[in-house]
């Protein structure tokens, strides 16, 4: 069981995270296509009543996607994600006392989500385009490095590892490194396993059960489960049925220590993480008597 007795202030453009407690991220996919709610938040309005109504319910972070990354999804044209996410990433910012986190791994789409309020960058590639290393250094953003194998095209065709949990951690040690390497202070990173990118259902199941083991150094770690493909393998659930599967791995990744939780369900996943940190906390508070 995590212990909470360890603070940490996260720096996000304007405003900052307290990593004292765990944090629910809201997701927000300004995309036709995402696996869950895509065209749902497509107009602006749409997307800023959703914004609100995820920061009522205790959202701390609002996490905003113009590419889908579900598997099979093809790629966008970076003018085109330019003109989904930039737009909604001001707004936001100057209507909200959120922190808003960009999900891309376009170097351009940092950039200018960074020069409108952005406080975090979101990438499933962990800053593996050309440019995106020099983007996030010069951002001064906070970046969350995700593993994954292969592109969302093709990442569900045949993934394969020798050892799942050894190489994700392999993998995010190396990314960490580069990013020091180009400027990115250590404190500055957050790492998140990325479950469903490029993993079957044991693989996520693997990865799940050791999730105390891949934080590297305390860095902190942002897991992402909601509604995701290994819940329905479980379950035999459809995508809108997935609602307690996903709780039950929120309950699971706090215990484990995970700081951010991004999810589609803010006010029901939030209950669950005050709930088990109330648990941890009187644990802690046991062992120290």
């Amino acid at each position: 069981m995590s212990s909470l007795s360890q603070s940490s202030r996260l720096p996000c453009g304007r405003r900052e995270l307290d990593f004292s407690r765990a944090h629910v991220m809201g997701i927000l996919n300004v995309t036709p296509d995402s696996f869950s709610d895509g065209g749902r938040f497509n107009r602006l309005d749409a997307a800023l009543a959703h914004v609100e109504r995820m920061i009522a319910e205790g959202a701390t972070l609002v996490d905003v996607g113009g590419e889908s990354t579900r598997p099979g999804a093809a790629p966008v044209s970076v003018d085109e994600e330019l003109n989904r996410v930039v737009p909604v990433v001001e707004a936001i910012a100057s209507r909200f006392d959120v922190v808003v986190s960009v999900d891309t791994s376009t170097p351009e789409v940092m950039t200018a989500s960074a020069s409108v309020g952005a406080g975090m960058l979101n990438d499933v590639r962990a800053l593996e385009r050309p440019g995106a290393l020099q983007a996030a250094a010069a951002s001064g953003l906070p970046v969350c490095l995700m593993h994954r194998q292969g592109e969302p095209r093709n990442m569900q065709d045949a993934p394969g590892y020798s050892n799942v949990l050894d190489e994700v951690s392999v993998y995010l040690d190396g990314r960490v490194r580069l990013c020091e390497a180009a400027g990115i202070e250590r404190s500055r990173l957050l790492l998140d396993p990325g479950f469903g990118f490029g993993k079957s259902l044991e693989h996520n199941l693997e990865l799940f059960a050791g999730l105390q083991k891949l934080q590297l150094a305390g860095l902190p770690l942002l897991v992402g489960v909601s509604r995701k493909s290994m819940i329905g393998q479980v379950l035999d659930r459809p995508v809108d049925q997935r609602l307690y599967g996903s709780l039950a791995l929120v309950a699971l990744a706090v215990n484990s220590g995970a700081r951010i939780l991004r999810v589609h369900d803010v006010a029901q996943t939030l209950d669950v993480v005050r709930m088990v940190e109330a648990v941890i906390q009187a644990a802690s508070h046991e062992t120290k008597q």
